[in-house]
This record gives structure tokens, C-alpha cells and sequence, in this order.
């Protein structure tokens, strides 16, 4: 089996081509069509297709975003579960005032290095998750997320 480019900030995001590209653009080209359609000769058929392709395109964003809620609430219990484990005992009592999008952020840092960007992301409030992600030194990879 081939082995997997080293993962970091830059290369994280996980774009899958048949989804976020030719599926979204066959969608809008089938709204526009639709619409198209309905504007040169409005009937109850023809408007339905618009409603319709609306639909599939309101469906194609439900079915990226619901299993990124569960990926993230997944996130939120795995990062609570090791915290406990490697947080000394002085951070281990504010495990749960970090916010999802900061135990987002803080997944791929190292064991090594997740203290102190925890104690930084507390004392500093830093809330996006983005600029806890570009302050891990250490990426640890996750190649089975969503």
C-alpha cells in the first residue's frame, strides 16, 4: 500500500473531486436549467422543477454537514477523554471550558506539546480553531476524518 504524504495545516482539508466539484456543479447547472425552463414557459411543471432541483441542492449541503457535526462532536469526546490522560492535574479541571472549535483545533497536536497549547489556548482565549491548528509544531495526522 502506498504510503500517505505527510499531513500538516496546509494539506489538512479533505476534498473528495466527485463531490465538492462535478456533483455541486451539476446541481447548480440543473437549478439554472430549471429555471431557465420556468422563465421561457411558466407552468405548474415547470416551476416544480425548480422547487425540486432546489431541494437537491439544499440535500447535497445536508449530506456534507450532518456527518461533520458527528465528526466533530466525536472530536469533542476523544479530545476530552485524552486531555484527562495527559493534561497535568492544574488543566485537568478546565477540560470542559474549551469549546468544540477549540478541541478542534487542538486534535493534531502532539501528546508532547498539548499541554502548554492548551494552558496558551486558555490564558489567551483563543477561540478559532484555525490559529490553534497553525500553532501545532508537532502535526499528528488524521487520515480517517470525513
Amino acid at each position: 500500500m502506498a504510503e500517505k504524504p505527510p499531513q500538516n495545516y496546509a494539506n489538512h482539508r479533505k476534498f473528495v473531486p466527485l463531490y465538492h466539484f462535478v456533483l455541486f456543479a451539476v446541481l447548480v447547472v440543473n437549478l439554472l436549467w430549471c429555471v431557465l425552463r420556468a422563465v421561457r414557459g411558466f407552468s405548474f411543471e415547470t416551476a416544480w422543477g425548480v422547487v425540486m432541483a432546489l431541494a437537491l441542492l439544499v440535500i447535497s449541503f445536508f449530506l456534507r454537514g450532518f456527518p461533520l457535526t458527528v465528526q466533530d462532536r466525536v472530536i469533542r469526546l476523544e479530545m476530552r477523554l485524552r486531555l484527562r490522560e495527559i493534561l497535568p492535574t492544574d488543566l485537568r479541571g478546565r477540560i470542559l471550558e474549551l469549546t468544540p472549535d477549540q478541541l478542534i483545533g487542538l486534535r493534531f497536536a502532539s501528546d508532547a506539546e498539548l499541554p502548554d497549547l492548551v494552558r496558551e489556548t486558555l490564558s489567551n482565549n483563543i477561540k478559532d480553531r484555525d490559529v490553534i491548528k497553525r500553532k501545532v509544531r508537532d502535526w499528528q495526522a488524521d487520515h480517517l476524518r470525513c
